[in-house]
């Protein structure tokens, strides 16, 4: 049987088709988006450096080979170093490039990196619970919601699978798409795609040396998720995993 060929889907691709791009905002001359967002007046937490992060020895291919979805975690804490060096896996900055684009631990089409990281907090070290937003360029997380019910709105967000809200942190990734589509046009949306799936694959292989586990989740609620974040129409959730320890086989 073949596959359907008239949904939303194949609309999709068909819109967003090599043939159908137009000159992006990049070629008409106007002004490139931030490379980051604002960040607001919350108050901010520097991260240690990530280079001084010991991190315990573990080889690629047994990192690659070992990788698997985890949904059980232990009610152990994370440490703030060890969030640190994760964050950094993910999304690290490692230059500005003539205050014009950055050059990262991922790949991104055009070195646009056109994503933001939130993090749903529970069991850090030193960080209280509650929703944060990872400041790359500066290497610092933003406290964006601390007040009760954050958590429940999150997990609510992912259908109640219950693996979320027993997670040390939640790893939220939403898309600004303009910071993708000013140099490519419609077809940037393809590339946000692309990126998240770069970004969830590196938290995957850097958390096998440090004994956590991940899962990613696909299956939420994008309105609700949203909300949940406070996010406005210039971005929305893109994809979601979820950390803790393991537990002992």
């Amino acid at each position: 049987m073949s596959a359907k060929r008239d949904g939303i889907g194949r609309e999709f691709l068909a819109a967003t088709g090599a043939e159908f791009m137009t000159p992006s905002d990049q070629m008409l001359g106007l002004p490139q988006p931030l490379l980051e967002l604002s960040t607001g007046d919350g108050p901010e937490i520097p991260l240690p450096d990530p280079s001084e992060v010991e991190v315990p020895p573990l080889d690629l291919w047994e990192a690659i080979v070992r990788r698997e979805s985890v949904r059980e975690y232990t009610p152990e804490p994370i440490s703030l170093a060890e969030l640190s060096y994760l964050l950094f896996a993910t999304q690290g900055v490692r230059s500005v490039v003539g205050g014009e684009y950055t050059l990262r631990t991922v790949p991104s089409a055009g070195a646009r990196h056109a994503l933001e990281t939130y993090l749903l907090v529970d069991r850090v070290e030193g960080v209280a619970p509650g929703l944060y937003r990872y400041l790359a360029l500066d290497h610092r997380l933003l406290q964006v919601e601390r007040r009760p019910g954050v958590g429940r709105r999150v997990n609510a967000a992912c259908y109640h699978q219950p693996f979320v809200g027993e997670a040390a942190v939640v790893f939220i990734w939403t898309a600004v798409p303009y910071r993708m589509t000013w140099r490519y046009g419609e077809r940037g949306y393809r590339y946000l795609f692309l990126d998240a799936g770069h970004v969830c694959q590196n938290l995957y292989l850097a958390a096998e040396p440090i004994g956590c586990g991940v899962c990613a989740v696909g299956a939420f609620d994008d309105g609700a998720l949203g909300q949940a974040l406070g996010i406005d129409d210039d971005q929305f959730a893109v994809y979601v995993a979820v950390l803790g320890r393991r537990r002992s086989p």
